[in-house]
């Protein structure tokens, strides 16, 4: 409700819900439904699949630092995005941003399965990512590099830093069936990450296809991180941060962690834009902050409080 009512001009949470109903032609109406109403649903799906994404990947890695980019799909996303607004922006329709970032995340996620194979192992799939990764982003750096302007790079930059003005339903609808297909993927891995976390024999003697596990995850977080990405631009910290805050509550199973990672990611994103519009209404800053770099200020220094508070665990 917050989001729905904040913005240049305050409408009462009464207007927000009934105008576009009672009154649908009516500025604030059109306000709600056309510009606020897209912004706060693509907040709290978007956010969803980081948080949801960060706690399998780091439950099926066994690993706390595991963020969903490790499987190339949000480098492979806003590569397609950025060559989009590179060579097409003239001549597309607006929605072409979004479609080839999703493009480019499962052009990604299907480079990574032929490097490792069929039957690879979690090790196998995590350095394959890297090197995606890799390519992805010396890829991006060569657009950069070869724009035509400043305004280009400009607006390239921007984009990557990650955003959620001036998206409209066309965007969500764009997102969903991706982000839904990943969702449905995920839906019943908590069991498997369970056993996992006993080692991988250990689970394999429990009736746990740990491959099929793997691939299961890998290409839920393709579709969650590859649609988020491809429609926000690159937001990151939110699919590393959440999962560590929320562990504890879950009492450290991953299964369990799963739905809590998922409300938390979406909170976190929706707090996160409400915060980037509070500053802009205040006029603290020269121009608008973009809702990535309010995530990696708040995110960075989770980490280094995290570090500080390993290395005094390890030192006593």
């Amino acid at each position: 409700m917050v989001s729905l009512c904040l913005g240049q001009q305050w409408i009462s949470p009464w207007q927000a819900l009934s105008l576009p109903f009672t009154d649908p032609d009516s500025v604030t109406a059109v306000i709600v439904r056309e510009i606020r109403l897209p912004r706060t649903l693509i907040a709290v799906i978007a956010g969803t699949s980081l948080g949801l994404s960060g706690a399998a990947m780091q439950g099926l890695l066994q690993n706390p630092l595991a963020s969903p980019g490790l499987v190339g799909s949000a480098s492979g996303a806003a590569l397609g995005a950025v060559t989009a607004l590179y060579f097409f922006s003239g001549v597309w329709h607006p929605q072409s941003v979004p479609l080839a970032g999703m493009l480019g995340a499962l052009t990604a996620t299907g480079l990574v399965y032929l490097l490792a194979g069929r039957d690879s192992s979690v090790s196998t799939l995590i350095l394959a990512g890297v090197a995606i990764n890799a390519l992805a982003a010396a890829l991006l750096s060569l657009l950069l590099n070869l724009a035509p302007s400043p305004f280009a790079v400009r607006e390239l930059v921007l984009w990557t830093l990650g955003d959620l003005a001036d998206r409209s339903l066309n965007d969500l609808w764009l997102m969903l069936p991706c982000t839904l297909a990943g969702w449905l993927l995920l839906a019943g891995v908590g069991r498997s990450l369970d056993a996992l976390t006993l080692g991988e024999r250990t689970a394999r003697s429990m009736g746990i296809n740990t491959y099929l596990t793997s691939w299961r995850i890998f290409i839920a977080v393709s579709l969650c991180v590859g649609a988020a990405v491809a429609t926000t631009g690159m937001i990151g910290f939110i699919g590393l941060v959440v999962p560590h805050l929320l562990r504890p509550l879950a009492n450290h199973q991953p299964g369990r962690l799963l739905p809590l990672a998922a409300l938390g990611g979406a909170l976190m994103l929706l707090t996160a834009d409400i915060g980037v519009r509070l500053i802009a209404l205040h006029g603290a800053l020269p121009v608008p902050l973009k809702v990535g770099v309010l995530t990696a200020l708040v995110g960075a220094p989770f980490f280094l409080i995290l570090i500080l508070r390993s290395r005094r665990n390890y030192l006593s």
